[in-house]
């Protein structure tokens, strides 16, 4: 609380950007179409610096469809091979090649945050415009992720790559 309310005006506005983010995450999370071999717990990785603080943690121990989501901080590379969904932050959009290259034949789906980051291989990129949060998802992505996503999340995406 004391940090709320001692916090800068955009630091404060960041962390609402990121609570919005969050609930994002849980709605891809919810609406996307997982194989049965992910198992009974989905696990979101935020990979690299967190721009999330507490507020994503309130994602821990949600049921998704009998599934328990986990939300896990990672900043080793090699650590992202157990998560179903990885968040890529801007401190590591760089390693987004590498990344997809890890997790290349795994079913999951990698969210990032970064401008062209849905055109370089993310399945879902978040952007901020006009004070708003929208997304843009890479169908090519999602299908070689052996996933599926609802056509009520794809009919919201302010742009859907093919």
């Amino acid at each position: 609380m004391l940090c709320l309310g001692s916090a800068s005006p955009v630091a404060g506005q960041e962390l609402a950007e990121y609570q919005v983010k969050a609930a994002f995450l849980y709605n891809f999370a919810v609406f996307a179409e997982w194989p049965s071999a992910v198992g009974d717990v989905l696990k979101l990785c935020v990979y690299g610096r967190d721009p999330f603080g507490s507020s994503i943690d309130s994602l821990n121990d949600k049921i998704i469809n009998a599934r328990r989501l986990g939300v896990v901080r990672r900043t080793n590379l090699n650590s992202i091979k157990d998560c179903q969904i990885v968040f890529v932050t801007s401190s590591e959009i760089g390693q987004l090649p590498r990344i997809l290259e890890i997790l290349s034949a795994l079913p999951v789906l990698i969210v990032a945050d970064s401008p062209g980051a849905a055109r370089r291989g993310a399945a879902i990129n978040l952007t901020m415009t006009q004070g708003h949060v929208l997304f843009e998802v890479n169908l090519l992505s999602l299908h070689a992720a052996r996933l599926g996503m609802s056509s009520k999340v794809l009919g919201l995406a302010k742009e859907v790559i093919q």
